[in-house]
């Protein structure tokens, strides 16, 4: 019974692989229903997966390894599955007929076999895909990116792009801030400069930061910026704000950086976002735009660069290139217009841009002509101006930090386009309209007027005159917002109302003009014959200048608010109705150029008047008698003029005296009787800022009083004047040329001294350190501007600031002059030097360091006298050439 063992075991292994073969076909069916089942809910899980990968990279992100290759075993597993579910269904079709059973066991054992290890492998694969808890990891950041330009070509910033990109090669310039006004480009640079980075020969940086920093700002968002460009994972970024400032920072101190910051309204705490002090070895830079030069200097700019408008070629090129070729060259005509459209924007980037898309569909020279007429005269009816130009430019009147400020601003628009206006008189105005009245004194409102002037020119709102910086500027598209914010964006047409050489203005059109709170007529404009009286009942201001007009009686009828009257330069203006006179809330009256011979009396009855200017009133004969004196609200008092027929005498000055408010004086004195009142009295002395003596007969000696308050003081004609004194205020007259210190002229800032023929000196000018104008012509025997007489050993702070704020100096017609000074002097604020008819000086009072102030703007003289210089330092001599002008 050996043999039987053996072959009953080998019979039970068979039947057993028999059996579970036997399993395997019978479990086929519901197998292969399990797996398409399998299947599916991997399909489902991979698509889960492919959305949250797409999702991810779509925020610059990288699909992980792991993820990648569970995608790849997952594609793959989907077409072993289809490839083994067909091969199913073809063995299935083989069994024998009339049977379950399949022809070829073995064949179907393998499928068996494989559709159930199929099906653990898609279960798994499956598991697998639903427990991705990340699927894709941050790209490594590349060291710039790239910012979209919003407009090609970009024309005109080539020469500050430029200048910035030197200043980001030097090691000793950190920080640097690029200013301007809205819409010229500002932003445009810096992201010329963040592109530049782009080229792969640059790679001084580790890393270039954007961030628009905007208004208000945000110090959180900055942050989130700065930290998403950084790429600080979750776990750093917690706590409170110095937490995160202090990540930033330990961050940035590793690398060599370049941070941008784009439209900075107000200074930014750097210390505060994390970013590290620059210097000490490192040379990193930080650029950012801005509007105000306020915050160049509020964020320690090392340089300050700004944005001017474009010339009038780039201009042109840039409206040309948005308009297009296809309506530049429907009609010859078009070109032409083109020009004088694009010349309305004076340069400014937006208002071309904005202004040729209105235009780039106008075929006709007709459209052109009618969208020229309402640029001119309506703006912001022309498509795009109000949503797209002024409402941006808006901003930069927003953040005007208080509403006298605004209201100081909108003021400006009433003048016309490129209109040069003296910023003194226009802070007289801003007094007068009751924009400073928190100030009770004159000079301390002026002296506000001043900081505000600053502010706008800081905030780029206003520009430096041509003539000189006593002048201010408003650009013609600013000009036009600040009118159309004057308006209230365009629904009250005529609350101001600017007309500039419009010709003869309707009695119609003067009607509409009844809810005016400000008018303002210019430059040979003119109102036909009114029949019924006009109504102004909310005008507050009237300016009417260089016209045609006639002012008639009824004029000053229905003015029940007015406290600004302007007529200045109206040179056919001949008589002043009395019925000015019922104007009780009038504050400001400037009759200056005018051809008025006498002043009515019923001017007495102007009690609130603070302000009355009878300048270069030539036809003027007299004043009515105690008119000054009954203005008993008067602050300012101004009637210079060196050809007058009226002269203030000694009465006129005893009615100046007896006004309690007054505090502002520009006067001409004739005689010496009138000069000895006016320092003789405390009060005129104080009050005195600008004081002219004229043709003053037997006059060889002016004593001035000091301290003084005089700003400019003109010597006109006085033939026999050799000397001028100074005083002190205890009257002792000072027996040195050269006065205590403390006898200061502090206030005093221009002098101008013509035809004085017998003047010596000007010694006492030594203490007038605050001196910006210096003018002498033919004074026939000066030999010495100032004479030094003093011994070795004598010191005189003096010699410190001498001439130091001196910013333009004048000489002509001197025959006899050799010297300014004894010693070379510094100069640090000259800017224009002119020298006519003086042969005999043949030194120029300059040190080495007058060019190193980087102010000087020009010497201007005949060529003969400047090649017969003589210089001690040739240095200096080459220097200077480059400044010199031949007259």
């Amino acid at each position: 019974m050996d043999f039987v063992s053996p072959v009953l075991e080998v019979a039970s292994l068979i039947c057993n692989c028999v059996g579970d073969r036997a399993d395997h076909l019978r479990r086929l069916p519901q197998n292969l229903i399990s797996l398409r089942a399998a299947m599916e809910k991997l399909n489902n899980v991979y698509k889960d997966v492919k959305e949250r990968v797409e999702r991810e990279e779509n925020l610059e992100k990288k699909r992980t390894h792991v993820v990648d290759g569970w995608i790849g075993r997952a594609e793959a597993m989907e077409k072993e599955v289809n490839e083994l579910l067909d091969r199913c269904d073809e063995e299935n079709q083989k069994k024998c007929f009339g049977t379950c059973c399949p022809r070829n066991c073995r064949a179907s054992y393998k499928l068996a076999k494989m559709v159930r290890e199929k099906m653990d492998a898609v279960a798994e694969l499956q598991s697998e895909g639903s427990n991705f808890q990340e699927v894709a990891a941050p790209l490594p950041s590349p060291h710039v990116i790239e910012r979209p330009l919003k407009e090609k070509p970009v024309v005109g910033l080539d020469s500050p792009f430029r200048e910035v990109w030197g200043l980001l090669q030097h090691k000793q310039v950190g920080s640097i801030g690029i200013y301007g006004m809205g819409g010229v480009g500002k932003t445009t640079l810096l992201k010329k400069i963040n592109n530049k980075f782009l080229q792969s020969s640059i790679k001084a940086f580790d890393i270039v930061i954007w961030v628009v920093v905007s208004r208000p700002t945000n110090l959180e968002r900055v942050q989130e910026t700065i930290r998403s460009r950084l790429q600080i994972p979750d776990d750093r970024w917690k706590g409170s704000e110095d937490d995160k400032a202090t990540e930033i920072c330990r961050i940035l101190k590793t690398k060599k950086f370049v941070l941008l910051l784009d439209d900075i309204w107000e200074p930014l705490d750097l210390l505060r976002v994390g970013i590290p002090l620059l210097g000490d070895g490192n040379e990193s830079k930080i650029v950012f735009t801005t509007r105000s030069a306020d915050v160049c200097g509020g964020m320690a700019a090392q340089k300050s660069i700004k944005v001017e408008c474009l010339e009038e070629k780039e201009a042109l090129s840039l409206f040309q290139a948005k308009v297009g070729e296809d309506t530049l060259n429907s009609h010859p005509d078009i070109p032409k217009l083109a020009e004088m459209v694009a010349k309305e924007c004076k340069g400014l980037p937006l208002a071309l841009i904005v202004i040729a898309r209105a235009m780039a569909s106008a075929k006709t020279p007709e459209e052109w002509e009618r969208n020229l007429q309402k640029l001119r005269l309506y703006p912001k009816d022309v498509a795009g101006m109000e949503n797209d130009l002024f409402s941006v430019l808006a901003f930069s009147y927003d953040s005007l930090p208080d509403e006298a400020t605004k209201s100081c601003f909108l003021y400006c628009s009433l003048f016309p386009e490129d209109y040069q206006i003296p910023s003194e008189r226009l802070i007289q105005l801003w007094i007068g309209e009751g924009f400073l009245d928190e100030y009770d004194d004159v000079q301390e409102a002026r002296n506000q007027g001043g900081k505000i002037t600053q502010m706008l020119k800081h905030a780029c709102l206003l520009e430096v005159g041509k003539r000189n910086r006593k002048y201010l500027k408003m650009h013609d598209v600013i000009r036009d917002m600040a009118l159309w914010l004057a308006c209230e964006k365009g629904k009250k047409k005529n609350k101001f109302v600017v007309k500039d050489g419009v010709g003869l203005i309707s009695a119609q059109e003067v009607q509409k003009w009844k809810d005016a709170q400000r008018i303002a007529l210019w430059n040979k404009t003119s109102i036909e014959e009114l029949r019924e009286p006009p109504c102004f009942p909310n005008t507050e201001t009237v300016i009417v200048r260089m016209t045609r007009f006639t002012f008639p009686c009824s004029l000053f009828i229905n003015m029940s608010v007015i406290r600004v009257l302007d007529f200045s330069y109206n040179k056919t203006l001949e008589l002043l109705a009395p019925e000015i006179g019922n104007l009780a809330t009038l504050q400001y009256l400037n009759l200056s150029l005018t051809m008025i011979k006498y002043l009515p009396i019923e001017l007495k009855n102007l009690k609130k008047l603070r302000f009355l200017i009878l300048d270069e009133m030539f036809s003027l004969a007299s004043l009515p008698n105690q008119m000054v004196s009954s203005l008993s609200s008067l602050q300012l008092f101004s009637m210079k003029s060196l050809y007058s027929r009226l002269r203030v005498d000694e009465i006129m000055l005893l009615e100046l005296e007896q006004l309690e408010h007054i505090n502002d004086i520009s006067i001409m004195l004739t005689s010496i009787q009138s000069i000895q009142r006016l320092f003789e009295s405390h009060k005129l002395r104080r009050a005195t800022t600008l004081l002219q003596l004229a043709r003053c007969r037997g006059v060889n000696q002016v004593q001035l009083v000091s301290p003084s308050c005089i700003k400019e003081l003109v010597l006109d004609g006085c033939d026999e004047l050799e000397e001028v004194k100074i005083i002190h205020f205890e009257k002792q007259v000072v027996p040195s040329k050269f006065p205590n210190p403390q006898c200061c002229f502090n206030h005093l800032l221009s002098v101008d001294i013509n035809g004085c023929n017998k003047l010596l000196n000007l010694n006492w000018l030594i203490h007038a350190p605050k001196l910006q104008h210096l003018c002498i012509d033919g004074s026939k025997i000066i030999e010495k501007v100032i004479e030094d007489e003093r011994s070795e050993g004598s010191e005189i702070e003096s010699d410190l600031s001498v001439f130091s704020r001196l910013v333009s100096l004048y000489l002509d017609n001197l025959p006899k002059l050799e010297s300014i000074y004894e010693h070379p002097l510094p100069f640090p604020s000259l800017r224009r030097f002119t020298v006519s008819g003086c042969p005999r000086l043949k030194k120029l009072p300059f040190d080495s360091s007058i060019c190193m102030s980087k102010k000087l703007e020009n010497i201007k003289g005949q060529q003969e006298w400047w090649d017969g210089l003589e210089w001690n330092d040739q240095t200096l001599m080459h220097n200077l050439t480059p400044y010199f002008q031949s007259l």
